[in-house]
């Protein structure tokens, strides 16, 4: 059970209201409402993620789902282990990344993704080992799209944990849609 009361959208004033008028009907937006005009630079650095970047959407998937288990936000792995199911990931991938980086569904690229998201989460600078070979297969506007994506959904994990956000009943329809993403 949520630790405040969920915010009501129709009383969104200013662009929180404009971006009501958007948003799909999920807990998180509901809740994140008591944050008035806030609301709307975190909705468009999510849709910078999540629909304009340049990162292959498995891989970011991989380290949104890794951060939200490292994180402990129920929440947070629920929706994307959703979103990742859509994108057509496999459940043994998607159970992988519970596993760990040593997992051996992963190919070579998912692995490095994996222990630089592990890397990152615990201890904020990647290190070398973790940063050189994927700087290398990435490039450095991936690598920087990767390092923004488990920052920003560090964050969410911790919005959502504290704020005790309350996962949508069974055959909730929320509307959410993402580019190459059924559903």
């Amino acid at each position: 059970m949520a630790r405040i009361p969920y915010f009501d959208p129709s009383e969104a004033t200013g662009r929180a209201k404009a971006v009501y008028e958007k948003l799909p009907k999920l807990n998180i937006f509901r809740m994140l409402g008591h944050s008035g005009d806030m609301i709307d630079g975190f909705i468009k650095l999510g849709n910078e993620i999540l629909i304009h970047g340049d990162l292959d959407p498995v891989l970011r998937e991989i380290a949104i789902v890794r951060t939200g288990i490292l994180r402990g936000s129920s929440y947070e792995v629920y929706q994307h282990e959703a979103i990742s199911r859509k994108l057509g990931m496999s459940e043994e991938l998607i159970q992988a990344i519970h596993e760990g980086p040593d997992a051996k569904v992963f190919d070579e690229t998912q692995r490095q993704v994996m222990r630089f998201t592990d890397d990152v989460v615990k201890n904020t600078r990647a290190s070398d080992e973790t940063f050189s070979p994927l700087v290398e297969k990435l490039g450095y506007k991936q690598l920087q799209e990767l390092v923004i994506t488990i920052g920003f959904y560090t964050l969410v994990s911790n919005f959502l944990e504290t704020f005790d956000v309350d996962i949508e009943e069974p055959g909730h329809k929320s509307g959410l849609k993402l580019p190459g993403v059924e559903g």
